[in-house]
């Protein structure tokens, strides 16, 4: 697999769902992100990050509170938002970046 450092340095944007598996609103996102994908396709490449099992990533950008919502292009943080993001705006955030 890929390192971290290396997926978001791609040219495509990169969208990461910092999450954990005891948050509520965390499991709201996947039927979000699988809606952000099928519209997007391969423009778009959406990563989950569980907090618990990677606390490096998640110190590394400060997440305090799950879900937090990033994206990459080409190594650069772009966006984030935390809390839960409808498919739609998540699409047209996502769609500045391709």
């Amino acid at each position: 697999m890929a390192n971290f450092q290396d997926i978001i340095a791609s040219e495509k944007p990169v969208l990461i769902d910092f999450s954990a598996e005891w948050c509520g609103p965390c499991q709201m996102m996947p039927p979000i992100l699988k809606q952000v994908k099928d519209a997007l396709g391969d423009k778009v490449t959406i990563i989950k990050i569980d907090i618990d099992k990677n606390p490096a990533a998640a110190s590394a950008y400060h997440v305090q509170s799950v879900p937090t919502l990033m994206i990459f292009q080409k190594g650069q943080s772009k966006w984030r938002q935390s809390g839960v993001v409808q498919a739609r705006q998540l699409q047209q955030v996502i769609e500045q970046y391709i």
